[in-house]
């Protein structure tokens, strides 16, 4: 069993904006656009130090979504910047149809999604990007789990010919991803190895899925964990051949329940080897404001939440199995 720890906490902003930073050393062709927050995508530095290659639109997000399109048929590849909400439904109109549908290399980084904002409210707090993004073709998604995935994915993406949306936080969260963990696009990363029950999480919901196995296992319950970095497109071998092994699935996400993570993989597992699955996530609901560690709890986002559903699940294939 691999043991995970982590010795300090940040938030996945500052990955995208030391990895935004770096890319403005060793790519010339990277330009920066950012709607009025600068400060808040953590996009100073390299406004900095690139002034020549960064854009600020004031807000206007359509107009930014536009003009970033427009760049890269100028060979520039655009790293737009804004909270998650507006990089989304404020602007999807423009993504559809400037972007995804003209398939132009722009990468949509958006901060402050899901309920982890907390105090700025439903609003702000968007819980539907994931589905909307996805459901797009021709666009990738990729939702990181700590500041060093954050940063490994932003150095990614820019070689990545193809619309990216890449989603990432406000708050300060556990940094345990090893750094010298290669970002494959596409590619899920197993953390621990399980033969009970598998449990797929992305985003800020991986370190929680860390800390339910660690739960489960005291009562002899042996969890797999897998990373889903990357939404879009999925590693349905990697979910395929895990499920074989185990007979069972927990999602966990913060997102909608629907059109997120977990309805992904349950569209794979009916379609190739049907089994019981739960999920964890936001239940049809808009969010509120309070502090993130409120708003999770609430919604039933925590370690806890997840041990529920993994016992829940192994119920459910017990049940089964006695038939």
């Amino acid at each position: 069993m691999k043991k995970y720890t982590f010795e300090k906490k940040s938030d996945t902003r500052s990955g995208f904006g030391d990895g935004l930073t770096e890319l403005g050393k060793t790519n010339p062709k990277v330009v920066a656009l950012c709607a009025d927050l600068i400060g808040s995508l953590k996009m100073g530095d390299f406004q900095k130090q690139f002034p020549e290659r960064f854009y600020q639109v004031g807000i206007a997000e359509a107009n930014m979504m536009g003009i970033a399109a427009g760049l890269t048929i100028g060979g520039w590849i655009p790293f737009t910047g804004t909270f998650a909400n507006f990089s989304t439904g404020r602007v999807y109109d423009q993504i559809r149809q400037s972007i995804a549908y003209s398939h132009k290399n722009v990468k949509i980084c958006a901060s402050h999604a899901g309920i982890t904002l907390g105090e700025d409210g439903a609003t702000h707090q968007i819980l539907e990007d994931i589905g909307m993004m996805q459901m797009l073709p021709n666009m990738t998604v990729i939702n990181p789990c700590d500041y060093n995935q954050t940063k490994a994915a932003t150095l990614a993406i820019a070689d990545y010919q193809n619309p990216v949306y890449l989603r990432f936080g406000r708050p300060k969260v556990p940094v345990f991803m090893p750094t010298d963990v290669k970002f494959e696009i596409g590619k899920a990363i197993t953390l621990q190895e399980g033969t009970d029950v598998t449990i797929f999480a992305t985003g800020h919901l991986v370190w929680e899925a860390i800390l339910a196995h660690e739960e489960l296992l005291k009562e002899g319950i042996s969890a797999e964990i897998i990373n889903i970095h990357t939404i879009k497109p999925l590693d349905r071998e990697a979910i395929l051949k895990s499920v074989a092994k185990t007979k069972c699935a927990v999602s966990a996400e913060e997102h909608q329940i629907t059109g997120g993570l977990g309805s992904s993989i349950a569209q794979t597992l009916v379609m190739n080897n049907p089994v019981p699955m739960e999920f964890v996530g936001v239940d049809d609901s808009f969010g509120e404001s309070g502090t993130p560690d409120e708003l999770m709890i609430k919604y039933g986002l925590t370690s806890a939440d997840i041990v529920k559903k993994a016992k829940a699940v192994l119920e459910r294939k017990a049940k089964l199995a006695s038939l």
